[in-house]
């Protein structure tokens, strides 16, 4: 096995024989993203894909406590002009097609919190197995005031329907594993001290299944999912980062205080 880190040995990657693993590794924030992770996070999707010989990308996080939690909040400290919040959703929509686009399957190995981002992370993936204390959410209603791209209202609809989607974002509450698996977003729960070996288990099930097969039928599934999903919204987007909301929000997550939601 070898691997091979980026210069501060945020997103690691491994080969295992025919299974790119990748360990996002920032367990100190809750393994939350920074802009050059999420670039880092795409370029490795690009070189798995011009890989034959790996056939499967395994994505999970360091330590027991999260998954990923989404991107780090001081990313938004500076954001006050509206190209800036149109130029993030991009690059993070971007990231998420290169997942959800890979011809090879995508496993989410899931331990702890699956949030935010990292919610929108692992729904992009293809399958994913998580242990009992995981959880899922998008509480964005509750922390920043900020909105999703429509491709991830597209993923979640096509998981777990319209109306739990609804009930995720304006609740803004946490799913167990348990509830998670009922809705449909996990495949599995695995025990924590098995999750790597269960997971390496049905990598190398499909690994050794024939290619073609696998990257037609993702392909099929995604094209038949992609003729109901609409065009990014740019509008929408702008409504909720250039708000004052959204303002107040990051803030008030910086600061530990609950914000002060004002409707403008």
């Amino acid at each position: 096995m070898t691997v091979s880190m980026t210069t501060e040995a945020r997103v690691l990657f491994e080969r295992r024989g025919p299974v790119a693993w990748v360990t996002i590794n920032r367990p100190e924030a809750h393994n939350a993203m920074t802009f050059q992770m999420w670039d880092r996070l795409a370029s490795i999707c690009e070189e798995v894909g011009a890989d034959p010989d790996l056939r499967v990308l395994v994505i999970t996080g360091a330590g027991e406590k999260a998954f990923v939690s989404g991107t780090d909040i001081s990313e938004f400290r500076t954001f006050t002009d509206p190209q800036q919040a149109l130029d993030y959703e991009a690059r993070i929509d971007d990231v998420y097609t290169r997942i959800e686009t890979l011809a090879k399957p995508v496993i989410a190995a899931i331990r702890g919190y699956a949030v935010g981002g990292g919610a929108g992370m692992a729904i992009c993936c293809d399958m994913r197995y998580c242990t009992p204390e995981s959880r899922f959410g998008i509480p964005i209603a509750r922390t920043l005031g900020n909105c999703l791209s429509t491709n991830v209202y597209a993923r979640l609809i096509d998981l777990i329907g319209p109306a739990r989607t609804k009930d995720m974002i304006f609740t803004a509450r946490l799913f167990s594993a348990d509830q998670a698996l009922e809705l449909g977003l996990v495949n599995e729960i695995v025990d924590g001290n098995q999750l790597e070996e269960r997971v390496m288990e049905v990598a190398n099930q499909i690994a050794g299944h024939a290619p073609i097969t696998i990257e037609v039928t993702k392909a099929a599934v995604r094209y038949i999912s992609q003729h109901r999903r609409p065009k990014r919204n740019e509008e929408l987007i702008l409504r909720a980062y250039m708000s004052e909301d959204f303002q107040e929000g990051v803030q008030a997550f910086l600061a530990k205080r609950k914000p002060e939601w004002k409707g403008r």
